[in-house]
């Protein structure tokens, strides 16, 4: 026997999503926030930088709705290519780029995406979590 699956974007998804579960999207809008912010916490030791430390002191978590003009790192060409109202990022002064890839005249220093790449299961099943607990919480009542 086969199995048939029928794929639905993800803007049709949420709207079904919230039609069941309301508080749904608020509570994994809460988990997007709190994994950026983890992880920003996370990158800000390992972050290389001059003894001032105002570019470890740059690395933070923000919706990207708060900061239109900015982009976040590893974004693409701006924050408005997403179609996700809660999307979260983590912004930090422009050299995180030369740190990070490094020069033709300095190392690669990477600190973002390794921190990125052991965090990143743990923020999904943080999200996923979230999304659970709206569902109980709804079923409950």
């Amino acid at each position: 026997m086969a199995i048939k699956a029928k794929m639905l974007g993800r803007e049709k998804v949420t709207r079904l999503l919230n039609q069941v579960v309301p508080e749904a999207e608020k509570e994994l809008a809460k988990a997007q926030l709190e994994g950026a912010q983890s992880v920003a916490n996370k990158i800000k030791p390992r972050a290389p930088g001059p003894r001032t430390g105002a570019y470890q002191a740059s690395i933070q978590a923000a919706r990207l709705a708060d900061r239109p003009k900015e982009r976040a790192l590893g974004g693409g060409a701006s924050n408005s290519n997403t179609k996700d109202p809660n999307a979260t990022g983590v912004f930090a002064d422009f050299i995180w780029r030369f740190l990070e890839f490094g020069t033709v005249k300095m190392a690669k220093r990477p600190h973002i995406f390794p921190t990125w790449r052991q965090e990143r299961k743990r923020v999904r099943r943080n999200m996923a979590a979230a999304v659970r607990k709206a569902i109980k919480k709804a079923k409950s009542k």
